[in-house]
């Protein structure tokens, strides 16, 4: 496993981090969640990242347990806090109420005393910014989180939220965009904002939701048991990505994986690495052996011609319209 600092902060996180949503206390049983956690560990791994709202607060629960027992020290844990988690109307959103009431809620699931990253799931349009920054900074000085990030944030939004973590004298360090070689929507501002502020990205689906790994197949059905089968949860996410035309072009991205040396998911975890900005790649798994494949995406170079030859496919069906980085307008 390689390592990278977590945009200009000293925090070191590995390449590849491994994720739960969608798939701890919902799609995976228990069992099989840990075994993905400790193959997680086995591989390198040091770095996990979840959410209040994953599988209505489960997953931070599974992840808790399967991390128990192992050196507090040598992890860093990410979750994060804005959607939905209660039927209240402050049960969402970054008001400090519920800032101050959900750190100590994901706390308990994940059964520690602090989070590593502490992150806005979304824009609160809701709120004023000043509270919830401030909500945030007595989050940090409480110590129940070392570093603050966002997800999904604007370039002008990332920019206040900045401009107000320095003077209120607490580390704002990273944003989690969704990022891969079909959806490059941070590309144009976000990315350059972020390198000026000294912010990382924790980029998530970077296998565009499964179907950069190749498995689903133009003019047929997806696969028993995909993501893009399951109504609850993963289907209406990988829609976009289920035309032909994109999984036409995705299946003529197999032989330059292969004249790489690399499966297809190795493929696309490894190209998002080769932005700078980037400083780790979430991935998520069902079972283990996904979890060691994807892992061998860590230090891998690829070179420019192969970056050309993955663009001249891929560009057409590329999205890059910075105004899909966005937040709910009001909160769910």
């Amino acid at each position: 496993m390689e390592f990278r600092h977590l945009g200009r902060s000293g925090l070191m996180v590995s390449e590849i981090s491994y994720g739960n949503w969608i798939t701890h206390g919902s799609q995976v049983e228990e069992d099989a969640a840990v075994a993905c956690v400790r193959a997680a560990i086995d591989s390198g791994i040091t770095t996990f990242d979840t959410a209040d709202v994953y599988a209505g607060t489960r997953a931070e629960s599974v992840l808790g347990r399967a991390l128990k027992g192992e050196r507090r020290e040598g992890l860093e844990i990410f979750t994060k806090v804005y959607w939905p988690t209660g039927p209240g109307r402050n049960d969402r959103g970054l008001s400090r109420k519920h800032i101050m009431e959900s750190i100590d809620g994901s706390l308990r699931r994940l059964q520690t005393d602090h989070v590593d990253l502490y992150q806005a799931h979304r824009y609160d349009y809701s709120t004023p910014l000043e509270e919830t920054m401030e909500a945030f900074a007595d989050v940090v000085r409480s110590g129940k989180a070392h570093y603050i990030g966002v997800s999904e944030w604007k370039a002008s939004q990332l920019r206040e939220a900045h401009a107000l973590a320095r003077e209120l004298r607490i580390p704002l360090i990273s944003n989690q965009p969704q990022y891969s070689m079909l959806w490059r929507v941070i590309e144009t501002e976000v990315i350059p904002t972020s390198e000026e502020l000294g912010i990382g990205q924790i980029v998530w689906s970077p296998m565009a939701q499964g179907v950069l790994s190749g498995k689903y197949l133009p003019g047929q059905p997806p696969p028993a048991g995909s993501r893009a089968t399951d109504e609850k949860s993963g289907a209406g996410f990988i829609a976009r990505f289920m035309t032909d035309d994109v999984l036409t072009r995705v299946q003529r991205l197999k032989p330059l994986a292969e004249q790489a040396g690399l499966t297809m998911p190795q493929l696309a975890v490894a190209w998002v690495l080769q932005n700078p900005n980037v400083s780790s790649a979430i991935v998520g798994a069902s079972r283990p052996e996904q979890v060691h494949d994807n892992v061998k995406a860590a230090g891998v170079k690829l070179d420019a011609d192969l970056l050309k030859a993955i663009d001249e496919i891929v560009e057409p069906v590329t999205e890059r319209d910075p105004a899909k980085t966005e937040s709910p307008a009001q909160r769910p």
